[in-house]
């Protein structure tokens, strides 16, 4: 039991965050990450893939429905996130001695910890 509670407080928490972006995505569109997909020679049409990332996969991480998908969603959009916008960032600290990009880091990581986990008991399936 306790197990499955920490795997909701962690779905709850990595969902929501992540949420938040994906509506700040819905109201204001991609076209940033359109430029940036250009700019390093991808399809800008690949920007609305956030959408997968931002808010589909959060929603089924939240719900705990399918929720390995829903991580590996976010995993996929937290590599094009740090190798986009992030990338002179990696072997980077900030100004109080931490990596650079750890907020994206503990996005990537908390998401793949739960695609290999999974939802835990508190889901609406085991997936």
């Amino acid at each position: 039991m306790h197990d499955s509670t920490g795997k909701l407080i962690l779905r709850l928490v990595l969902g929501l965050t992540i949420l938040l972006h994906g509506i700040a995505k819905l109201q204001g569109g991609v076209d940033g990450i359109g430029n940036l997909l250009a700019a390093a020679g991808w399809p800008a049409f690949f920007a609305y893939g956030a959408y997968l990332g931002e808010v589909v996969g959060p929603v089924l991480v939240i719900v705990g429905w399918y929720s390995r998908i829903g991580a590996a969603l976010i995993a996929v959009n937290m590599l094009f996130a740090i190798g986009l916008a992030h990338r002179a960032e990696v072997f980077a600290l900030n100004d109080q001695g931490g990596w650079a990009i750890e907020l994206q880091a503990m996005f990537l990581f908390a998401a793949v910890a739960l695609a290999f986990m999974g939802p835990g008991r508190f889901s609406l399936n085991t997936k």
